[in-house]
């Protein structure tokens, strides 16, 4: 074939699995001569026993074979342990068919027939994913998010699931619906999509629906001619005219009308539109990137909002997790925030102090990664001093709302029967709720947020523990609005402190009077009264 070896391929183990042998003979001398050393199977059967036998850099894979599709063997090669990368090969290139193939685990997929020049190309991008020289041992999600999408701060594991579906369908036309709360940043989601696809050059123009009056949405996005109606003193291009070649990103996409829907689902079909007041259909070349914080699959079963379009536009969904999901994330963004206010205002905030930081972990967030950023730059404004936020600076809203997590959390541990622990699930590792307080166990101390104002680079930040103290002091108690029953909760709190005592003790009723600061005969009668009302310890310790 008169071709040389690439540096990239060249000992590169390749299994072609393919039930057309004229076909995985072309790819097998082909890529021999590139370099790869290649094995071949003529079906799903054989190519699951070769991986299972020997290790590999990459798979081809062609979906459909007569003993088991490409997708089957796919799915058990992931459940088996393979984590290499694997193209899937397909005559039947439908969008359906990749996106389902990157949901199992393909890195990406070719529709048959393609050039061979487009398969070394792929392979090369690849596999140079994988080289030593490329920083193989880190994590390749956040290396993509380092390169596109900067301003998406976080490592937690649903934020990196996100990482993952971007960079595998960024460089396709295929449209994508951002879902999540407000403030969650679906925006810098769809401007990453842009910026890792082949419409980079091209422009990105961002649509709010619900900031446009629904009597003109249709003319801002397909424009409108000379006297299309009154004040049209001239022709006017629409959005998707602005955007062609490049993405249409259409924030709140629920808030638009049922009659501009219908408009937009032919843009859809057929890649064409008409402006206002003209006849003849344009086309465009335009990827769309819809975002909503609504439920449209409930809007749809309401009549709200089109089942056709819902299901068009639901083709790839993208979740992004609340930043109540991904509370770990929490002192990376903080430092960012600080460093951002640093640069812009000259900022001299150089930390969040140990309470502060620990009642910003306990919050939920409603406004998510948004109102943290508000926070923070409200903070440092109004802050004056040593250059550490304390507790007492935070937000009203922030300290009464983590303060009340905190005592609820509390109470459930105490006495789990009572009333305001009823229903409530307590999970440390998801909610940050503070974990039981036991005396056996010394507090830790929670790291300060230290930032230098020279640094250039976000330094790494270890995750903040959940911090274990014993509770003694009335800020931090709080009543819950529900209120409570106040010689339950008194009681509860007591009799956990004196079980803690005699356990610590082995049950010596002397040394563990010593420790709550008691007589020994006011230890006894409490433990007395206790057993007399029932809810005391089976049997009563000695010493």
């Amino acid at each position: 074939m008169g071709l040389t070896a690439d540096s990239v391929l060249r000992g590169a183990a390749v299994l072609i699995v393919d039930d057309h042998e004229a076909h995985r003979t072309l790819l097998s001398n082909y890529l021999t001569a590139l370099g790869c050393a290649c094995s071949v199977a003529g079906g799903g059967t054989e190519a699951l026993a070769k991986l299972s036998a020997q290790s590999f850099d990459l798979v081809l894979l062609d979906l459909r074979m007569d003993d088991l599709d490409g997708m089957e063997v796919l799915k058990r090669a992931r459940q088996s342990g393979f984590n290499r990368d694997c193209i899937m090969m397909s005559a039947e290139g439908t969008i359906s068919h990749a996106v389902e193939a990157i949901r199992l685990g393909a890195t990406d997929f070719l529709v048959k027939p393609f050039e061979l020049s487009q398969l070394h190309d792929l392979m090369r991008r690849v596999l140079a994913s994988r080289s030593p020289g490329a920083g193989s041992e880190r994590d390749p999600r956040l290396m993509w998010r380092d390169r596109f999408a900067p301003d998406l701060i976080g490592e937690a594991t649903p934020l990196r699931e996100v990482f993952l579906v971007l960079e595998r369908i960024a460089h396709t036309d295929c449209t994508v619906l951002v879902l999540g709360e407000s403030g969650t940043g679906k925006e810098l989601v769809a401007r990453a999509l842009h910026a890792a696809s082949q419409r980079a050059s091209k422009p990105f123009v961002p649509v709010n629906c619900g900031a446009i009056p629904e009597t003109l949405i249709e003319s801002e996005l397909f424009g409108h001619a000379k006297g299309a109606f009154s004040g049209a003193s001239s022709a006017r291009e629409g959005r998707f005219a602005v955007a062609d070649g490049g993405t249409l990103f259409l924030d709140e996409i629920g808030e638009m009308s049922l009659a501009v829907q219908v408009k937009f689902l032919r843009v859809l079909q057929e890649q064409e539109y008409v402006p206002v007041g003209e006849t003849r259909p344009r086309k465009c070349d335009v990827r769309i990137v819809a975002a909503t914080n609504k439920n449209l699959e409930q809007m749809a079963d309401q009549g709200t909002f089109r089942e056709d379009l819902f299901y068009r536009l639901n083709l790839i969904p993208i979740h992004l997790p609340p930043l109540r999901d991904r509370r770990s994330d929490l002192p990376l963004l903080v430092r960012h925030f600080l460093e951002q206010q640093a640069r812009r205002r000259g900022s001299r905030v150089t930390a969040i102090g140990d309470e502060a930081m620990e009642l910003m972990t306990r919050y939920g967030w409603p406004g998510n990664v948004r109102e943290l950023e508000n926070t923070i730059e409200r903070m440092t404004l109004l802050h004056a001093g040593t250059g550490v936020i304390t507790a007492s600076e935070l937000p009203p809203k922030i300290q009464r709302d983590a303060r009340r997590e905190l005592i609820v959390a509390t109470a459930g541990e105490l006495d789990p029967s009572s009333s305001t622990a009823e229903g409530r699930t307590i999970d440390a590792g998801h909610s940050g709720v503070r974990p039981r307080v036991t005396l056996d166990e010394p507090p830790p101390a929670a790291p300060t947020l230290a930032l230098p104002l020279e640094a250039t680079e976000l330094l790494p930040v270890p995750e903040l523990p959940a911090r274990a103290r014993v509770l003694a002091s009335p800020e931090d108690f709080l009543l819950p609005e529900e209120g409570l029953d106040l010689r339950r909760a008194v009681e509860a709190f007591e009799n956990n402190l004196i079980d803690q005592a005699l356990a610590r003790t082995g049950g010596n009723k002397n040394q563990a009077s010593m420790l709550l600061g008691l007589n020994r005969t006011t230890l006894v009668e409490k433990l007395r009264k206790r057993q007399r009302r029932g809810d005391g310890a089976a049997n009563e310790p000695t010493g």
